[in-house]
């Protein structure tokens, strides 16, 4: 049960990553993604000896919908103004198998930092047309937004609420392997 992946550090390419979520409204579920963001995974031979520093402009949330997410930035979610970022830093890597890991890290949004676990699926390592090496990999988790502070909701009848607690994460990266300085 070895995954091997060459050692170094990897930024995120942000073309090919999508830092995205879903959350439960009304009776559907609104789905949006943050469009900058800066990563960097830094891989060690013992592959549970790496970690993980993600950086997310909460600004660029995007649902697709332009006054839902300036609702978003306000003070009533995210408030962009004094909390410009959520980060995520890595610290845990368990192996699953071959291809599962468990990443365990603490997730700062609003001032307020918990623990995220994300299983993590290794998609591979291969060299791209210009030359480089990337490493692709998909992860979800789960977090309580009301643990972070954003907690705005409006009542509907019958006990129940326009937005749900639960958010689910869920990223696709590729990453590129830097040269070694």
């Amino acid at each position: 049960m070895t995954t091997t992946v060459t050692p170094g550090t990897w930024k995120l390419d942000p073309t090919h990553t999508e830092i995205g979520f879903q959350v439960r409204h009304i009776m559907s579920k609104v789905r949006g993604k943050f469009d900058t963001f800066d990563g960097t995974l830094v891989t060690a031979p013992d592959i549970t000896a790496s970690r993980v520093e993600v950086s997310v402009d909460l600004s660029s949330i995007n649902t697709g919908t332009a006054d839902r997410d300036a609702h978003l930035r306000s003070a009533d979610f995210f408030e962009v103004e004094s909390y410009p970022s959520m980060t995520f830093v890595s610290t845990d890597v368990r192996q699953k198998d071959d291809e599962e890991f468990v990443v365990t890290g603490d997730l700062s949004i609003k001032g307020v930092t918990k623990p995220l676990e994300l299983k993590v699926e290794f998609l591979g390592e291969g060299g791209d047309p210009w030359g480089g090496t990337r490493v692709g990999v998909e992860a979800k988790g789960e977090i309580s937004r009301k643990e972070f502070g954003i907690d705005f909701n409006i009542p509907l009848e019958g006990d129940k609420v326009m937005i749900g607690d639960k958010i689910i994460l869920q990223i696709v990266a590729e990453a590129v392997l830097q040269p070694a300085e």
